[in-house]
């Protein structure tokens, strides 16, 4: 009870940084002046449905260093918040990517976690769209990853970073990205590049890749065809090596 009333007083506060303490929720109370909340390195395991209701001006909200899974977020938690741009549920406990994420969504860090699968059509609510997502060092493999997974992205997605996880395959969708400038690919289990696999043969417009990192991977330069670069803006932006052995 404290706390809810200790925000009280603070009616224009709009940064507040409560990380390494020991909550296990939210607080509660928080001023409606909200900007930017970072609670990292707590042991929070829940979001209830009520806790973000009055700070409708959030931007940002860092819970990297939590206790959280996806079953654990209530699905009306922060998906109507017209204002909030960047969430880093980084290092949780997560198996998805969460359902019912903001639809002013722009920035989402989901790194270290033990997220297997990217639900089809999770992203397709956003507006404008995902423009960076991070999903380095998690559990996806070859099933996790659906041709409707990143539904919604495709005119929006600026950097994908899918590094250190067990990907077989280039996931589908990531030739249909037509704003795409980094991609991560690197320290996963690819084997080959199709042609079509990263760059879309058809698109006729200006080679959009910036930066496309593959290696540590189980891949044969020599085997890879150069038009599977053909979005690459230039080919010293394409890290092949080294590679793994087979």
């Amino acid at each position: 009870m404290w706390i809810h009333l200790a925000f009280a007083p603070l009616n224009q506060l709009s940064y507040l940084r409560m990380g390494r303490n020991h909550f296990r929720t939210i607080p509660q109370g928080l001023p409606m002046s909200l900007l930017e909340l970072y609670l990292e390195n707590n042991l929070i395991e829940e979001i209830s449905e009520a806790v973000f209701n009055q700070t409708l001006n959030l931007n940002v909200i860092s819970l990297r260093y939590n206790r959280l899974d996806e079953t654990r977020i209530a699905p009306m938690a922060w998906i109507n918040h017209r204002n909030l741009e960047s969430i880093d549920l980084s290092h949780n406990q997560l198996y998805l990517v969460p359902s019912y994420l903001p639809r002013s969504l722009v920035h989402l860090v989901l790194v270290g976690n033990n997220i297997e699968r990217i639900p089809g059509y999770v992203f397709a609510h956003m507006d404008p769209g995902l423009e960076y997502l991070y999903l380095s060092y998690n559990k996806l493999d070859g099933e996790g990853v659906e041709p409707e997974s990143f539904f919604g992205v495709f005119n929006s997605m600026v950097e994908l970073c899918l590094d250190n996880n067990q990907l077989i395959t280039i996931p589908s969708g990531i030739n249909e990205m037509t704003n795409l400038h980094f991609l991560r690919l690197n320290n996963n289990k690819l084997r080959s590049i199709p042609d079509e696999g990263i760059c879309d043969p058809n698109h006729n417009g200006d080679a959009t890749l910036v930066a496309l990192r593959l290696e540590n991977n189980y891949l044969d330069p020599q085997k890879i065809s150069p038009t599977a670069f053909s979005c690459v803006r230039s080919s010293s932006s394409v890290i092949l090596k080294p590679q793994k052995t087979k």
